[in-house]
């Protein structure tokens, strides 16, 4: 069992210190070609708010919890209800939003309410959630008022430019409100003092604005929001600096707002020791979605067995579309090769490609110009393709020998996604796979059958 964490105490420490780290070098290299890959959390989601079309339905129940009884607790059902300025509320239609997502009914009323109130939600990618905050920003701005009102922090510039677009198409009919990035490439003249409205940045930039340059008064923010709050908690350099923006706010008059599309029970705890009387939004639990994914696996003695399985499934199978994971990039650049050789449509989507890349690979599959889409760890969290009717375990995944059961479970999540049927197909080379599944299967209490990938007609029924 992990250890409880003192958070009153870490926090502590955190505010006597300010992390070095610097927006403008380079990232840290990327790894040799036969270690695993690591997911890049906050590149996932930038990957998946460019590569979504509109809104998804979520299917997702969502639980609510109030720290105070006494906070509001009610859903709308169109934005007109909201009682929105009439300029906002012509920019959230403008944007294409006809009625709020599940995730902005639920959020909405209470980010808007009055006193304001403190929440902390989670809402799958692509459900409206950048919206939801990026609209309560905006209806608590006095743009009559000539100072910094609202600080957004994401955890890269790519995310923080994503919200400032969000925002800036929100306010079009609203040109009163003026926003500024705070990032990279973005630097003032000491002595400076700002006078918009909003700031959007990372959290150093931002933190060096106010502590450093002091061009603005922290003490004035009336909302103060931490969007993929997961990623800023989590890593340690962005939450020093949280730590320290957090520190500086007036407590008692400035709301926070925490979105994320994840959260471990960690971040849950943290967000709840800095954040007081949060009104809490989650999804339940992910395991659900997993009875809509028949799970299988195929005995195979060597990579090439494991290869012909492979073709063998994907031969037999009518796949609308599918995601193969490896557990190197060496593999998944070696299963890429051989696939193409056979004539097969496949794309390789790895770390070592650049963010713009990836990019273009995701759209192609998005767009169906290859069906099958060979990746590593790196694609295993928060990327949705709704298309997606099977995933192939190539290489179960693995943390220090053991089963990463959470892995696995993002991984094949990528299948069986808004309330449709899912296949998950794991290939089993040697007694320690075996192990490994088992202990996979026992983790979450659902049956993996096993699969002859020889046998046609059981290939034909599973595809069914």
């Amino acid at each position: 069992m992990a250890q409880k964490i003192d958070w009153a105490k870490y926090v502590a420490q955190a505010e006597t210190k300010l992390s070095d780290v610097s927006l403008s070098k380079k990232p840290p290299a990327e790894p040799e070609e036969d270690v695993p890959e690591d997911v890049n959390a906050a590149e996932a989601s930038l990957l998946t708010k460019i590569i979504r079309k509109g809104l998804v339905e979520s299917k997702t129940d969502i639980e609510i919890q109030r720290k105070d009884p006494k906070s509001p607790l009610f859903s709308v059902k169109s934005f007109d209800a909201l009682n929105l300025k009439p300029n906002l509320l012509k920019g959230v239609y403008d944007m294409g939003f006809n009625s709020p997502s599940k995730i902005q009914e639920a959020a909405l009323p209470a980010l808007l309410a009055d006193p304001p109130q403190n929440l902390i939600a989670q809402a799958q990618s692509g459900t409206g959630k950048t919206a939801a905050f990026v609209l309560a920003m905006l209806s608590r701005v006095d743009p009559n008022q000539h100072y910094p009102q609202v600080v957004c922090l994401s955890p890269t510039y790519e995310l923080a430019v994503q919200t400032g677009e969000v925002a800036a198409h929100m306010s079009k009919y609203y040109p009163e409100i003026e926003l500024i990035f705070a990032v990279r490439g973005e630097e003032l003249v000491r002595g400076t003092v700002l006078t918009q409205h909003i700031i959007i940045g990372t959290p150093g930039k931002v933190l060096d604005w106010a502590l450093k340059f002091k061009a603005l008064d922290i003490k004035k923010i009336k909302v103060f929001v931490l969007d993929e709050a997961d990623v800023m908690i989590s890593q340690q350099g962005h939450q020093d600096q949280c730590i320290r923006i957090h520190k500086q706010l007036n407590h008692s008059s400035c709301q926070m707002m925490f979105f994320s599309a994840t959260y471990t029970q960690e971040v849950i705890d943290f967000a709840e020791h800095i954040v007081s009387n949060p009104i809490i939004i989650r999804l339940k639990r992910e395991e659900e979605s997993l009875d809509n994914i028949d799970q299988y696996y195929v005995r195979c003695d060597t990579p090439e067995a494991k290869y012909n399985a492979l073709t063998n499934i994907y031969g037999t199978i009518g796949i609308g579309q599918a995601i193969i994971f490896c557990h190197t990039r060496k593999t998944a650049s070696w299963l890429a090769a051989k696939m193409s050789q056979d004539k097969h449509a496949v794309a390789v989507l790895h770390g070592e490609l650049t963010v713009e890349q990836r990019i273009s690979v995701l759209d192609r599959f998005r767009e169906a110009k290859e069906k099958v889409l060979i990746t590593t760890n790196v694609l295993s969290r928060g990327i949705d393709v709704e298309q997606v009717t099977i995933v192939v375990n190539f290489d179960l995944p693995v943390f220090n020998g053991e089963a990463d059961c959470e892995t696995y479970l993002h991984r094949i999540g990528r299948t069986g996604r808004f309330g449709k049927k899912g296949l998950a197909i794991n290939l089993i080379d040697s007694e320690n796979s075996m192990r490994i599944l088992k202990d996979i299967e026992e983790h979450f209490g659902k049956k993996i059958r096993f699969l002859n990938a020889e046998d046609c007609e059981e290939i034909e029924k599973i595809g069914q």
